[in-house]
């Protein structure tokens, strides 16, 4: 897809036709529904919390059916071992030599469903795939196929049997989105078609397309303004005395890292295709700071003990900080 496809928008249509098509088996969550398109374009991985029957997982398996790359799942149960992701080397009788056997993390979308069920040395397993797209099984590297998207899903009621995630593997994540209950409209259309004839999903798009929406998206004009504002919101986290608020400084033990400062700018272009332009305004930027700073943020003692939530500082430096107004003043018009 050239620049000029970009610019007449058919990115921005591709996008809004696999949309209806998930739309057709999932109802609501329409701001869950986007972060997955952003994390798709932006080829960032995905981490996803909500309370069971939420169609976390639905809406992650319908969108694949959307496309035609390779979809794996992988239920994360406390017994699971890390050759069962990322595969193992066994030796074959018949022929004396030995094999490697490729584990289902070598797929287009990886659905890592109830991640925090597995033991840290499982999550840990797909550190290295999540971060550099290869797996190393016996000290010989095996590129995992192109594109590659980790999607995780997550229960926060229940935390017998669960393992929290290390910081290093929740860093890799570009966003974290948090899904809440349908309203009493929804829930009717949910029950009216569960109880209906099954929907056939129709694939809309294939991975080559996907790759080439990718690559437009990077092509998508960020102002040095907008990354200087992604800069200080992501180091008014680890220094926020310096942004005139030294009452956080107590309530953060440590700040977000530079892939937070990353992820806003692709997110940010990410959006602004699915909202078809070809250049990020503030607003882009803004939405997503909740989704990529809140499972960056580590708390202090005295801030959990106050019952503070990660989002409740994140609102204090947006407030703090302000968007630069003067971006692109002629093209926003």
């Amino acid at each position: 897809m050239t620049q000029d496809n970009l610019h007449n928008s058919s990115a921005h249509r591709l996008m809004e036709d696999l949309l209806y098509e998930v739309k057709r088996v999932v109802v609501g969550q329409d701001l869950f529904l986007e972060r997955v398109l952003i994390a798709l374009l932006a080829q960032g991985h995905l981490l996803v919390e909500g309370a069971p029957g939420l169609a976390k997982t639905l809406t992650i398996k319908t969108l694949a059916r959307t496309l035609s790359g390779r979809f794996q799942r992988i239920q994360f149960t406390p017994d699971l071992v890390p050759a069962d992701l990322i595969g193992t080397r066994f030796y074959n009788p018949q022929t004396g030599e030995f094999s490697t056997s490729l584990g289902p993390v070598f797929a287009n979308l990886l659905l890592a469903d109830e991640i925090n069920r597995a033991p840290a040395k499982v999550q840990s397993a797909l550190l290295e795939v999540m971060q550099e797209r290869q797996v190393t099984i016996a000290g010989v590297t095996h590129p995992v196929p192109e594109p590659f998207l980790v999607m995780a899903t997550q229960n926060p009621i229940e935390s017998e049997g669960t393992y929290p995630l290390p910081e290093a593997q929740i860093d890799r994540f570009m966003m974290k989105v948090l899904v809440d209950y349908p309203n009493e409209e929804d829930e009717f259309v949910i029950a009216e078609r569960a109880i209906g004839q099954p929907i056939v999903v129709q694939p809309m798009a294939t991975i080559e397309q996907l790759i080439e929406l990718q690559a437009a998206c990077r092509q998508v004009y960020v102002d040095p303004a907008l990354l200087q504002y992604a800069v200080r919101i992501v180091h008014a986290t680890r220094h926020p005395e310096r942004h005139g608020l030294p009452s956080l400084k107590g309530s953060l033990a440590y700040g977000a890292s530079p892939r937070a400062t990353i992820s806003l700018v692709e997110g940010s272009r990410a959006l602004a295709v699915l909202r078809g332009r070809h250049h990020v305004l503030p607003d882009d930027m803004m939405v997503l700071i909740p989704d990529v700073l809140r499972h960056r943020l580590v708390l202090s003692y005295e801030a959990l003990a106050q019952g503070l939530q990660a989002d409740a500082l994140i609102d204090q430096l947006v407030r703090k900080i302000p968007a630069p107004t003067h971006v692109l003043r002629s093209q926003a018009a």
